[in-house]
């Protein structure tokens, strides 16, 4: 079979991203190996959110053991079924719950990522509800019906839920503004859905609408925008969080309390079937899940929902219908692959233009195993580096021989910085940020 050749742009995405140490936006597929299991079970959780169910999972692993990869696969696949996606890391101004803008500002920035197969590198938001228009013309056409009465009738269902009244006006006024060609209230009703607007004055001089997507409303704006891609013509809608750690490195008690609130009512909406084409994928360390003063755990509710099978322990096996899904290690024969992918993405997927022989890749891993032990394919994120980082010297100096550079390459284990970030929430709605 001949192999396919990939493309400068993948080509060039992928190196550039893996030497950076952060996870390419494209050309994934070139490089996935192992996990067949977990990918399983996300599919099979896909599939559920399209039949108009609901999922939740927490994929938990050490920094640098492929999360965010690992979310980004799933990402991938998920558009390749139709589905809508968000996504957004976490920080110390954005997270799940807040008084001072920080659930706002996470939202907004799902918002912008929003991607559809189309357009799977975001900004997708404004195509999503131009096609839901497009639905409700081409079911006009055959039903005979004015296409104002099918834009109401679909939106007749979101307007019975909590903040859905105000929704269905701003996706109306959307239609308005598409229908009398007026570009300023399309601009303003696609800045109400992305939560743009700060103020409700503003948000009702400019679209008669009472209410905006604030702080308090984070959760039931995603409720909101599942069901209304849905009727967009998508399957579902899923989300997709990383860098979960910064809710276990909040210092306010209170505001982590908070947090860990709204992720048990997402939770248990998810598991009891209330939400429905929805799911939540939160990537997490193990400390932000385990740690019982900090940590996930340390909220009782949570611990009960997402402990271990204890059966599934007793027996040495992994229970991957868990809501946590700990990321199973690459074993090293999956990180032998892994590299030879990498070889093979770096000359373009061109056999001809190998850099390093199989034999190298062997001698390479041996090198890593003897310079930081079991914690090369544990968390390979710097082994990946170094090995990009040695084909790079051999490209560039031809004359260098690849086992002459071997023995000289440095790894270090991927350890989280020794400069820990605490952010305090003080009552005056600001944040204070302590080194």
């Amino acid at each position: 079979m001949v192999a396919k050749r990939i493309r400068a742009k993948e080509r060039d995405a992928i190196i550039q991203s893996l030497k950076s140490g952060v996870t390419p936006k494209i050309g994934i597929q070139h490089i996935q190996v192992g996990r067949v299991n977990e990918l399983k079970a996300l599919i099979q959780d896909i599939d559920r959110i399209s039949d108009g169910g609901s999922a939740f999972r927490l994929i938990i692993g050490d920094y640098g053991s492929g999360k965010t990869f690992f979310l980004s696969v799933v990402r991938a696949i998920a558009l390749e079924n139709k589905l809508v996606t968000v996504n957004a890391d976490l920080s110390p101004d954005r997270r799940i719950h807040a008084s001072a803008g920080q659930a706002r500002n996470l939202y907004s920035e799902l918002m912008r990522n929003m991607a559809t197969r189309n357009k799977p590198d975001g900004n997708a938001l404004t195509s999503v509800v131009e096609k839901f228009i497009t639905e409700a013309m081409k079911e006009a056409d055959t039903s005979g019906k004015s296409i104002n009465s099918i834009i109401h009738e679909k939106l007749a269902s979101l307007s019975e839920l909590v903040g859905g009244y105000d929704f269905a006006k701003v996706i109306e006024a959307y239609w308005i503004g598409h229908e009398k060609d007026d570009e300023i209230l399309k601009a303003n009703a696609i800045k109400w859905l992305r939560a743009e607007y700060s103020t409700k004055t503003d948000a009702r001089n400019e679209l008669g609408v009472r209410t905006i997507i604030s702080d308090t409303s984070f959760y039931d704006a995603l409720k909101l925008m599942s069901l209304f891609v849905r009727q967009a013509g998508y399957q579902g809608f899923l989300v997709n969080l990383d860098e979960m750690v910064n809710l276990y490195k909040l210092n306010n008690t209170t505001a982590r309390t908070s947090n860990y609130e709204q992720i048990l009512r997402i939770l248990n909406d998810c598991l009891q079937g209330s939400a429905e084409y929805l799911g939540f994928l939160l990537g997490g360390t193990p400390e932000f899940l385990l740690d019982p003063r900090k940590g996930l755990y340390s909220y009782e509710a949570l611990q009960s929902r997402l402990a271990d099978n204890s059966f599934a322990k007793q027996a040495g096996v992994i229970d991957y219908s868990s809501p946590a899904l700990h990321l199973a290690s690459l074993t090293p024969e999956e990180l032998y692959i892994l590299l030879k992918n990498l070889r093979h993405v770096y000359a373009e997927g061109n056999e001809a233009k190998y850099l390093v022989p199989d034999e190298s890749l062997k001698a390479f891993l041996q090198h890593c195993s003897q310079t930081i032990g079991d914690a090369y394919f544990r968390t390979p994120r710097n082994t990946i580096k170094a090995f990009l980082d040695m084909l790079a010297v051999i490209d560039q100096n031809p004359q260098i021989a690849w086992h002459s550079l071997i023995s000289s390459v440095a790894i270090n284990e991927d350890k989280p910085s020794d400069v820990e970030l605490e952010i305090e929430d003080n009552e005056d709605g600001f944040a204070d940020f302590k080194l």
